[in-house]
Order: C-alpha cells, then structure tokens, then sequence
C-alpha cells in the first residue's frame, strides 16, 4: 500500500486471520466480519524503532489494511479490533478504489489488562484513492505525528500542549457537540413558546462555548 509512502523501516506487511478477534466477538459479529472483509493486513508499525521519532504517551501506531467485499463503514467491528489493540491503529478501509481512513484517541483499560477504551474516533468520508491527500507526518515525535494525523481527519488546526491535552480537548469538543445535536431535537419537538425560547437561549450559550473551544 503506497498510500502514506511511508518508509521501507516500518512496512510490516502480515495478514490478520479474520478469525483472530472472535474471542472479542458474538456470532452476529463474526458473521459481518466473515461477509464483510476479504483481508486485514497489518501493513506498517510505527514506532520509535522504526521512525527514530522519540515517544511518550503514543508508543506504537499500528496500520491496518482492510479489504472489503461490499462497501461498509463496519465501525462496530473497527470498535472491536481497536479495543482488542493498546496500540494506536490507523484503519484504511478499500472498497474497489476507494478508501476510508479512520483512527481513534484511547487510554489502556483500568480493570482490564490488554485492552483499551476509546476516547474519541477521527474519520474520512469515502475518498477515491487518487484523491487521499492525508498523510503520516514523521516528524517531531510519536505524540505529534499522532495529534497532526488526527486534525488531518478532522480539519481543525488548534494547538495542543501534549497528547493528554489533545484528548481532553477533543472529548470537551464532542461532548458540547452532543449537547447542542441535544437541545436542537428539543427545540424541533417543543410546542410552547416560553420554553423553545429557553431552549434557544442554551443552544446559543452551548454554540459560543464550542467557538471559543475550538477557535
């Protein structure tokens, strides 16, 4: 995969049976999994080792080829195969010639050993192959090739003191977003004036924290 042009150093290149996250999955899983892909191949392991980056809370980034036989966002199964992973994992989805890159912010489980929680999932829509501009910068250090590939996904360029402060941020982000998508549904659904002008007054407040959050 030519994709990200990374170097020789960190192509990996191994096939993933499709098989190997069923101890992860229920029967409906495994059968979307099985109908779904035709191969997962572990194409690139970025790592100090591999980069010469320095790294601090993002130790590995693992990429991930997925070839499927019909055209699915297969987020539920991306879900599984991340939380099975305490690495980071770069998923590039291939559907004829098209792709769709996706990734996510996670910490390590607190109860559970070798699995891990996701903080918050950054995405593309269905690109055509020649047409994918983003790239894996390998610069700076793991931290930051990590942070820049994200805003790559999510088009915002803020500036971040560290990983941590990365993720905090995006969550707070996502978390306001919920809220507004929220209060919008209820202003759709609400009948009585008073309380729609109420609700706008919140939807106004909840829209000027997220421009100061994210300008």
């Amino acid at each position: 995969m030519k994709l990200f042009h990374l170097p020789k150093s960190t192509e990996f290149g191994r096939v993933i049976p499709k098989n190997a996250f069923d101890e992860y999955t229920n029967t409906k899983q495994k059968k979307l999994i099985s109908d779904s892909i035709i191969r997962i191949t572990w194409t690139h392991k970025l790592s100090s080792e591999t980069t010469n980056l320095t790294a601090k809370e993002v130790e590995e980034i693992q990429v991930f080829l997925i070839e499927l036989k019909i055209k699915s966002d297969l987020k539920k199964v991306l879900n599984i195969i991340d939380k099975a992973i305490p690495y980071h994992i770069i998923f590039v989805l291939q559907f004829e010639n098209e792709i769709k890159i996706s990734t996510s912010a996670k910490h390590n489980h607190p109860a559970k050993a070798n699995q891990s929680v996701i903080d918050c999932v950054f995405t593309t829509k269905w690109i055509s192959n020649f047409e994918a501009q983003i790239k894996i910068n390998l610069k700076e250090s793991m931290d930051a090739l990590f942070i820049n590939f994200c805003k790559q996904l999510s088009g915002r360029s803020l500036s971040y003191k560290s990983y941590s402060d990365f993720v905090l941020k995006e969550v707070d982000i996502r978390t306001l977003e919920s809220k507004i998508q929220h209060v919008e549904s209820q202003i759709k659904r609400e009948k009585q004036f008073n309380k729609k002008v109420s609700l706008n007054m919140t939807l106004n407040d909840l829209n000027n924290e997220l421009t100061n959050l994210i300008s």
